[in-house]
């Protein structure tokens, strides 16, 4: 049998804008949501971007560890509950290797544990961390770390960031640019990615 495969839209070695510490970031291709004002539209799309195996990815996070001293990884999207089967995999190779998981899922944590479908029980199984909900651009949230709207919570589900349960709530949100092979890359709060990207449309003269 083959190994599984994820599909990677984009990868940041070392981020400190994407949960606790320094971490791997990971976003998955593809999302069944269509969250309005989704910071990451062209993730959305069912579309071939990079396919990697499990042992792939699994090197490159353990060379961004050995590199930059980071603490775990961070799985966003796209939507990575619809890769579920292969990001489980991941994420046990991940924790078996010490790092932590946290994932971004535009699902609530009570629809994901009734869901029956293949690698989602498995997949929540191996994460320490959840940020749950959909991202609705109404209730843009940039008191609380990591969290895009008011909706959103995180869930610290193994009990490995119980250290830190109330103080990601107090946090403001952060954000991080960078140019990424010619190409800028922001990642972080959607409440500031949207602020730049109206400054953006302004210096280009379109109204605000």
């Amino acid at each position: 049998m083959s190994e599984l495969r994820i599909n990677v839209a984009m990868v940041i070695p070392c981020t400190e804008a994407e949960g606790p510490g320094k971490r791997f970031g990971l976003w998955v291709q593809g999302c069944p949501m269509r969250c309005p004002g989704c910071c990451n539209p062209e993730m959305l799309e069912f579309e071939d971007r990079r396919w990697a195996s499990v042992s792939e990815v699994l090197a490159e996070v353990l060379a961004a560890r050995d590199a930059h001293g980071i603490e775990g990884v961070t799985i966003l999207g796209g939507e990575p509950f619809a890769q579920a089967e292969a990001l489980a995999s991941l994420a046990g190779g991940l924790r078996a290797a010490g790092l932590s998981v946290m994932i971004f899922s535009g699902y609530t944590r009570r629809a994901l544990e009734s869901m029956r479908r293949p690698g989602v029980a498995a997949l929540l199984a191996e994460t320490d961390l959840l940020v749950d909900g959909p991202f609705v651009r109404e209730e843009l949230d940039h008191t609380r770390r990591w969290i895009g709207s008011r909706n959103q919570v995180t869930h610290d589900l193994s009990g490995r960031y119980a250290a830190l349960v109330g103080s990601w709530d107090t946090s403001p949100n952060t954000l991080e640019i960078r140019v990424i092979q010619g190409r800028l890359v922001v990642n972080g709060s959607p409440f500031l990615m949207d602020k730049l990207g109206r400054l953006t449309r302004l210096d280009e003269g379109e109204p605000e």
